[in-house]
């Protein structure tokens, strides 16, 4: 069994974002029923119901756990179901949760070699004490057997470009396939489960990964390129951010997937600037249309 929780569904800022004035934003902030609100995104795992890994630490983890009962202590004063953490960048997006974490309680941490060198080269993040919460890094494409939690946690590189932070030199956003970015498949030995909450491009390589799955939760920030510059909202393209567009078009996302057999396809990691996230926009049917599910806060997914 794979047991998959939403814990967030948006991409940096969440929906409604704290400074967002726009109108997607100002009908989450209403209590819009079409417009729900949205956290950053994480999922939470498990193969057993019992012990629960959390795949990327959002900045909205504690809230996140608060409104998980499955993450709730069992026992004792302080005890958690959270065995572990798994990061799949280095973004302040997938890691800030971490801080949340620091109350002296032990789980695993586990990310590729380029992410465990930016935590390392932070001190902050040695409120986390390393003999409760051990770094191990994560070799790609060697599976993990995460036990008692009954499953394997498979890393591989996805394009991508180093976090925001680490940007510098000549061409700052590069996209490299070299561990910066990953993403994780999940196995439970007959099911099968990929998260690339992002990624800059389709490869062929990717292609014939995520075949097959049973289910593929994936990189949703923009609907087009350039949505927020035409909206006034930022300079950046999704490509300068590292992100794949959603649209059918001929490097979008619709168009990568249409050949592939996949049994559940799952948008996440959505931009409050996406049109997706209203369920009554004509880009929300679209998705719908193609096969699409969108991700929202407490979504679960059984396989």
């Amino acid at each position: 069994m794979l047991d998959i929780i939403v814990l967030g569904a948006a991409a940096g800022g969440g929906f409604p974002q704290w400074n967002s004035n726009a109108p997607g934003c100002n009908r989450a902030r209403a209590g819009d029923p079409t417009a729900p609100a949205r956290t950053q995104a994480s999922i939470a795992v498990s193969g057993d119901g019992a012990q629960w890994y959390v795949l990327n630490a959002s900045p909205d983890l504690r809230a996140q756990i608060n409104q998980t009962p499955a993450l709730h202590p069992k026992t004792g004063l302080r005890s958690t179901p959270i065995a572990g953490v798994v990061l799949t960048s280095g973004e302040i997006d997938t890691i800030t949760g971490l801080l949340t974490l620091r109350e002296k309680q032990a789980f695993d941490l586990y990310a590729a070699a380029p992410v465990l060198a930016q935590l390392d080269a932070n001190p902050i993040f040695e409120a986390l004490d390393r003999t409760l919460v051990p770094r191990h890094a994560m070799v790609l494409d060697q599976p993990l057997a995460l036990k008692p939690a009954g499953f394997t946690i498979t890393p591989f590189a996805v394009p991508g470009k180093v976090p925001l932070y680490a940007e510098q030199g000549a061409n700052p956003a590069e996209v490299k396939t070299d561990g910066e970015t990953i993403g994780l498949e999940l196995s439970d030995g007959t099911h099968r489960a990929l998260f690339i909450p992002g990624c800059a491009v389709m490869t062929d390589t990717l292609r014939t990964r995520m075949d097959g799955a049973d289910a593929v939760f994936f990189d949703g920030t923009l609907w087009t390129d350039d949505e927020m510059v035409r909206a006034g909202l930022g300079v950046k393209t999704g490509k300068r951010m590292g992100h794949m567009s959603v649209a059918d078009e001929p490097d979008g996302t619709m168009a990568a997937f249409r050949p592939l057999h996949i049994g559940r396809k799952i948008l996440i990691h959505i931009n409050n600037s996406n049109p997706i996230l209203l369920s009554d926009s004509p880009e929300r049917k679209e998705v719908e249309r193609a096969g699409w599910d969108v991700a929202f806060d407490g979504m679960r997914v059984t396989l």
